[in-house]
């Protein structure tokens, strides 16, 4: 039987200011990163076909 989910906590002070500074300036990915990600996802999908 599954455990119960605890909830998240609450963050406070530097926490909280890391996390919404975080929030504010994600870094896009470039295209040939992009590009990286999904044929390494590709390759894994392959692998787990049946």
């Amino acid at each position: 039987m599954a455990k119960p989910i605890k909830e998240t906590p609450v963050l406070y002070d530097d926490d909280a200011e890391r996390l919404e500074m975080a929030a504010h300036n994600v870094v896009p990915l470039t295209d040939e990163e992009r590009k990286e990600i999904m044929k390494a996802y590709d390759d894994v999908k392959k692998c787990c076909a049946p």
